[in-house]
């Protein structure tokens, strides 16, 4: 099957023409899962997927999770969870509240094995507010200077979903995605500050607004101002993509490679409806350098949406 394959503007990501209930061929599968670790994030506009469709698409790019939060799970489909600022008797019917600023994160890094890539498709879409928008944590560690990334390339930093929690709570009025359920009984996991990517072998910067505590083995004063140094680096607005969510639209990114966050949404005036699946999956084959994966990085050394 054909696929149309357009880079969006800014360095990274790409707008895919491709009818998702119509790929079969292993060959397209390969081909998706290779532009997504080439561009980032995919965005593959128009699409009209049921559940089962869905699923079925997100298998094109590895292992569909099924240990998603059964509160928000859709019935009779794991592996798909609700991400919704509806609420219905008084209860949001998914993980997302949307009238705050989301924390930047990628997905599951309080786990010791991150989400390799995550889809969202959008059901309901709010007039305003709720773009989800994604920072390339790729190319802002190519482009730090020599010595800062000769220092991060050594750094750990430590991910604890209780601190995640707490920050959620605090942000929020005591209200957090995280704070109840089998996640918040999950201890403190760490990696590296700017992991390897298994299959393309450029590195990208690991940070999240909420999630990390600390750095292993700098003292406290250090270890926040570097993060808040990395992070305000790579979200700058050269490293940034904001996706205006049209119904219809099916968004695909690669946690190892992009951060991501959400705009606030006012829940009492815009309805935001979507449903997610979160992959792991083998390592495939590498890929060239080129094609927006910086030549120059070396290959050393449930969030809400």
């Amino acid at each position: 099957m054909h696929l149309t394959i357009t880079p969006l503007p800014g360095g990274f990501g790409a707008r895919v023409e491709s009818d998702l209930t119509r790929v079969a061929e292993p060959a397209t599968a390969g081909a998706l899962t290779d532009a997504l670790h080439r561009h980032r994030v995919l965005v593959l506009p128009d699409q009209h997927l049921n559940h089962a469709d869905l699923l079925a698409a997100a298998s094109l790019f590895g292992a569909v999770d099924t240990a998603t939060d059964r509160r928000y799970t859709v019935p009779g489909f794991p592996g798909l969870t609700v991400v919704s600022n509806i609420h219905q008797d008084g209860e949001p019917i998914g993980i997302y509240d949307g009238d705050q600023e989301e924390e930047w994160h990628a997905d599951n890094s309080f786990k010791p094995e991150l989400t390799t890539a995550t889809l969202l498709y959008s059901v309901i879409t709010p007039a305003e507010g709720g773009e989800t928008r994604f920072a390339d944590a790729t190319r802002a560690y190519a482009d730090l200077p020599a010595d800062l990334r000769a220092q991060v390339d050594g750094l750990r930093a430590v991910h604890s979903v209780q601190h995640l929690a707490a920050r959620q709570a605090d942000a929020t009025g005591g209200r957090s995605s995280t704070q109840a359920g089998a996640l918040a009984q999950l201890p403190v996991v760490t990696h590296p500050l700017a992991p390897t990517h298994p299959a393309t072998g450029a590195r990208a910067l690991l940070l999240g607004s909420m999630v990390i505590p600390r750095v292993e083995g700098l003292p406290e004063a250090d270890s926040r101002a570097l993060l808040a140094d990395l992070l305000s680096h790579a979200t700058g607005p050269e490293y940034l993509y904001t996706h205006r969510w049209e119904q219809g639209d099916l968004v695909v990114w690669d946690n190892r490679a992009v951060l991501h966050t959400a705009s606030p949404c006012d829940s009492s005036r815009h309805p935001r409806l979507l449903v997610r699946a979160a992959l792991r999956q083998p390592t495939r084959r590498p890929i060239p350098s080129d094609g927006g994966i910086p030549a120059e990085s070396p290959d050393s050394g449930s969030h809400r949406h």
